[in-house]
């Protein structure tokens, strides 16, 4: 680790990694971004064969990211501005480390122009789509504008901004959303994750929201453009994984649905989308390339539709960027997608297994679901928890992937995005896919911060879910924190009752455990005495210290 001007010299002294199966597609790569997406692309790179360097904000010095990187360099302090979206002082650290490449993950800049830009001028790789395919993608009125011009059907809604007027007036907005029809949505028209973006259900209401978005999107994104989209009732958000290679091909790797949401961010993501029949995915995938070649796709994204109930799909937008839940993908085909992403970057054309997974993609053989875990609580409508991580047990066993960028006594800041961990399983079919899902998250342990675990543990017993009877309304329609939070408050005064009696001193002349060595387990020379009344005996209980541990652990989780 060390500042940027320490490290030029550095690198003059270093030796690259012993070649593996064949020339990698780039000696070393920055990573520019933090977390469990950072550690990702660290760990695609050196199974290439590549040096990866990390980047770092005060906050994140001791990270798993940092640790794993073959080189850090330190940005600035915590505040994203002063560090994360510091696009100069990203590219002096990629130049000063002889990086490359760069690879923004998702979130900050990957969708940036101008940081792909800035990366071109100074002779780096951008790992991602040409920054002309982001600025046209990355604008959702020119992205619906060329949809419709390639004959793909566009959510109905506003081909322009909308604005209000001089003198305050809003005429003109409120003709054109009644003759979209109510309800509507205000969005950002550079916008994404939910910001600026507003419900409306009549006229009178419009005006406020377009002021509320605009200045919004004005604070997220620098652009306070928005325009009008019809609220499609009872919908699906379903969305498709493309790949471009330089050579022009454009294939669609399968299919995905992100209905489960809170406030248009999702929470629980599956591949492939259920119900779909082949003629119906087949569609679905050749309506996301035709979007794709209308602006010369290179490199990964991500084509977004609504599913509405009659069957039809509409257009949302496109991420230009590496997905949160590109896992569920790998997961099915196969494939690492952010191998397959420096690949391309390299201007490799595409090998013969993308292309069969291409060619299979319409008939999925295996299913995955993901579960976001983030430090929020689901009781108080999902607002950020950070804190100290205490505990940390992540689930493992057949079929299950636990991509991870904390550990115990990782610190939760405010300064970012909450996500704590994906764990996403795979099978050969969603039931037992779902069976998987639910024992995966019954065995992960998380202390000291609240998390989304009670809602996810919540979610894949509903039978509404197990159907597969999904929409953008679940969350609002089924979700109800008292259902899961009164249980739970009983269950954690069983947990007590339970931790006192294991820990209790024993009742004269009774034989109580005798422990063997420190953490050791811990044998009962006679049958076990019953607790008080209302106490589970210690037989039920068991009798080992690290189970009396986990119990006393266990108290402090969700809810309090």
């Amino acid at each position: 680790m060390g500042t940027i001007g320490d490290i030029a010299a550095v690198f003059a002294q270093r030796h690259l990694p012993v070649a593996v199966e064949a020339s990698p597609p780039f000696r070393r790569v920055l990573v520019a971004n933090r977390g469990e997406i950072a550690l990702r692309i660290i760990r695609a790179c050196h199974e290439l064969g590549c040096e990866a360097v990390a980047v770092y904000s005060d906050a994140d010095a001791d990270a798993p990211h940092v640790r794993a990187a073959d080189l850090a360099v330190r940005l600035g302090p915590p505040p994203a501005a002063d560090s994360y979206l510091a696009m100069e002082v990203i590219v002096a650290a990629a130049l000063a480390t002889g990086s490359q490449a760069v690879h923004p993950g998702y979130g900050f800049l990957s969708e940036r122009a101008e940081f792909a830009e800035a990366c071109e001028r100074a002779g780096l790789t951008f790992v991602g789509p040409t920054a002309s395919t982001l600025a046209g993608l990355g604008d959702k009125l020119s992205a619906r504008r060329a949809a419709a011009a390639a004959g793909v059907p566009v959510v109905p809604g506003t081909l322009e901004a909308v604005t209000v007027d001089e003198d305050g007036g809003m005429g003109d907005v409120i003709a054109g959303a009644q003759a979209i029809g109510w309800p509507i949505l205000v969005k950002a028209a550079a916008g994404g994750g939910g910001r600026g973006m507003r419900r409306v259900d009549r006229a009178t209401d419009l005006r406020g929201a377009v002021v509320a978005a605009s200045r919004e999107a004005m604070s997220t994104f620098g652009d306070g453009s928005v325009y009008l989209e019809r609220y499609v009732a009872g919908a699906r958000h379903v969305e498709v994984q493309l790949l471009g290679d330089a050579q022009g091909e454009i294939v669609a790797l399968g299919d995905r649905d992100c209905s489960v949401q809170r406030r248009h961010q999702k929470l629980l993501e599956e591949a492939p989308v259920p119900g779909l029949d082949v003629q119906q995915r087949r569609e679905l995938h050749a309506l996301a390339i035709a979007v794709a070649r209308a602006f010369g796709l290179r490199n990964a994204a991500t084509a977004e539709f609504l599913l509405e109930p009659a069957g039809r799909f509409w257009f949302l937008e496109v991420n230009t960027r590496l997905q949160v839940e590109h896992g569920v993908t790998e997961l099915v085909t196969g494939l690492d997608l952010v191998q397959e992403q420096l690949w391309i970057a390299a201007g490799r054309p595409f090998g013969h297994r993308v292309l069969r997974a291409a060619e299979a993609a319409a008939v999925p053989t295996a299913h995955a679901i993901e579960a976001r875990i983030s430090a929020e609580d689901p009781a108080r409508d999902f607002v950020p928890a950070p804190g100290t991580i205490t505990r940390w047990r992540a689930p493992a066993g057949p079929g299950v992937r636990v991509d991870a960028g904390v550990e115990e006594g990782s610190v939760v800041w405010t300064d970012y995005d909450p996500l704590l961990a994906k764990v996403m399983v795979v099978a050969e079919d969603r039931p037992l896919a779902l069976r998987r899902l639910r024992r995966a998250l019954g065995e992960f342990e998380v202390g000291g911060v609240q998390t989304t675990l009670p809602f996810h543990r919540w979610i894949v017993g509903h039978p509404a879910f197990i159907a597969g009877r999904l929409s953008t309304a679940f969350v609002p329609d089924h979700w109800n924190s008292a259902d899961v939070r009164e249980p739970a408050l009983l269950r954690a005064a069983e947990l007590a009752a339970a931790a006192w009696a294991t820990t209790a001193p024993s009742a004269p002349g009774a034989d109580g455990p005798r422990a063997v060595g420190s953490g050791a387990v811990a044998e009962a020379a006679s049958p076990p005495r019953r607790a008080a009344q209302g106490v589970p005996s210690e037989a039920h209980l068991g009798r080992s210290s690290w189970a009396r541990t986990a119990r006393r652990e266990a108290i402090e989780r969700w809810p309090r």
